[in-house]
């Protein structure tokens, strides 16, 4: 049975990855207004794989016979100015998930909890990767600043992501 301050800790977790399918699925949309087709596959995919990523959690709170409390999802932002704008705040939002994991990885070992910290170990992981990515997008906006030609070709790039099961 989870310890009461790590499971109220993991839902409040489960509730901000299913913000983040959320926010990915709106900046998903956004591209798509924008015809970046590329671009909204790839925050489509991304949205998917948050999903993927709450679906994790909310199975180990049930595994570890604890109790899932679904809360409210805030609405995420829709008005961004330009495609960096984007990819800033998802930077940023990756930075903040990365801050929210070590936090219960810090109260799962303050608490004794080996078994919540060794799955949290996943998540340390991935944010290493989420963060990567999302910063390496970012970077080559900044590098093609208004080249159409050169976010035509990674909007092309971008459109090659693969859906994977690994959420």
């Amino acid at each position: 049975m989870l310890k009461e301050k790590i499971q109220n800790s993991l839902n409040k977790q489960l509730n901000m990855e299913l913000f983040s399918s959320y926010e990915y699925l709106a900046m998903s949309a956004y591209f798509k207004e924008k015809n970046l087709d590329g671009f909204s596959h790839w925050f489509a995919v991304q949205s998917q794989e948050e999903y993927g990523h709450a679906m994790k959690i909310y199975d180990y709170i049930n595994q570890a016979n604890g109790k899932v409390k679904l809360t409210k999802i805030d609405e995420p932002n829709a008005n961004w100015k330009t495609v960096i704008d984007v990819l800033k705040e998802t930077y940023q939002h990756e930075k903040k998930v990365t801050a929210a994991i070590n936090s219960l990885v810090d109260l799962a070992i303050s608490l004794k909890d080996h078994a919540t910290n060794n799955f949290l170990q996943w998540f340390v992981s991935e944010q290493v990767e989420e963060e990567n990515t999302a910063l390496n997008i970012l970077e080559k906006l900044k590098l093609i600043a208004d080249s159409k030609d050169g976010l035509f070709l990674l909007d092309r790039e971008l459109g090659q992501r693969a859906v994977t099961s690994k959420g």
